[in-house]
């Protein structure tokens, strides 16, 4: 479901020593920049950092962001970073932002798995010495601060062992709340921050099953509300997320200008995941590639940078 293209022979050093080339004489080899680290999985990125770090004694974060700028500087920051590192600096980054990008922190809580986000979370107090529950909390308030709480601070069985009859007690409890409009219902918000994916899916099955819509058509009695639009992102997040980012996507190809940071999150945290099933979602709701999609509307180093990362031919 990954859609880099990793050699089948690697050296850490080799690549160390063609990345300082390429930062070396009058301009920066970008195409070098490029075919080494949109080739490298998280594992070999991190090898190459510290062997950079050992042999020129610098930090190769630092030297790329010496040497590069505008959004292709973003992109190949971010893809070097490790996954759990990126998630810490895009939750801190959306946090910061003086009205908080709620949904950056959504996608971190409902779309990594349960040992990926606590791995997020050891790299966010690491690197900001605070928790990533307590900055949330402090910046978010009310309803929305009720459900990302706990969904930041879930770690979910992963199995795939479902339990029916809880789904069909559970199914009621949801439909009871949303029916009576309920819908920051504490009891609402524990389902859908402590059960397995698996459980939940098999849960919003039975909903759908039993009450005759899917839950999200049922929880858009007001479009233009945050928390029920997060709601609903939640629960995409936690049973699609190929659908949750095929949107995003859509969204920041398709607006009046190119969300670039948009682009550029989703590729960088799914390339390693499940890229391959979001461009099979996005092609099927756009009739488009998404490769054709991102050469419409990105140009140079960082239309590049995007391609070879979402497995595109030679790039």
């Amino acid at each position: 479901m990954a859609t880099i293209k990793v050699p089948a022979q690697f050296s850490a050093a080799e690549d160390a020593e063609r990345l300082q080339k390429a930062f070396q004489g009058w301009g920066t080899d970008e195409a070098s920049i490029i075919s080494i680290l949109a080739h490298r999985n998280a594992v070999q990125r991190k090898l190459i950092q510290e062997i950079y770090k050992e042999t020129y004694g610098e930090d190769l974060l630092k030297a790329l962001d010496k040497e590069l700028s505008s959004d292709f500087e973003r992109v190949v920051l971010l893809w070097t970073l490790t996954p759990a590192e990126r998630d810490a600096y895009l939750a801190n980054e959306a946090i910061k932002l003086l009205t908080a990008n709620n949904w950056v922190l959504l996608e971190i809580a409902c779309t990594r798995s349960s040992l990926d986000l606590f791995a997020v979370k050891q790299a966010y107090h690491a690197r900001y010495k605070k928790s990533l529950e307590e900055d949330v909390a402090y910046h978010t308030s009310g309803d929305i601060r009720k459900l990302l709480v706990p969904l930041v601070s879930s770690f979910r069985y992963e199995g795939d062992v479902v339990n029916m009859t809880l789904a069909k007690k559970e199914a009621k409890i949801m439909r009871e709340a949303i029916s009576d409009k309920k819908h920051n219902d504490e009891e609402l918000i524990r389902i859908l921050s402590t059960r397995s994916k698996a459980q939940l899916n098999a849960t919003l099955n039975h909903y759908n099953n039993e009450f005759g819509n899917p839950i999200n058509k049922d929880l858009k009695t007001d479009p233009n509300d945050e928390y029920l639009k997060l709601l609903r992102a939640a629960i995409k997040c936690l049973t699609s997320p190929e659908k949750y980012f095929g949107k995003v996507l859509r969204q920041a190809i398709k607006g009046m200008g190119t969300d670039e940071w948009a682009l550029t999150r989703v590729i960088t945290t799914r390339a390693e995941v499940d890229m391959e099933r979001i461009k099979e979602e996005y092609h099927r709701r756009n009739s488009v590639t998404l490769e054709k999609a991102i050469s419409g509307e990105t140009s140079g180093d960082y239309e590049k940078m995007l391609l070879a990362l979402i497995g595109h031919g030679d790039a």
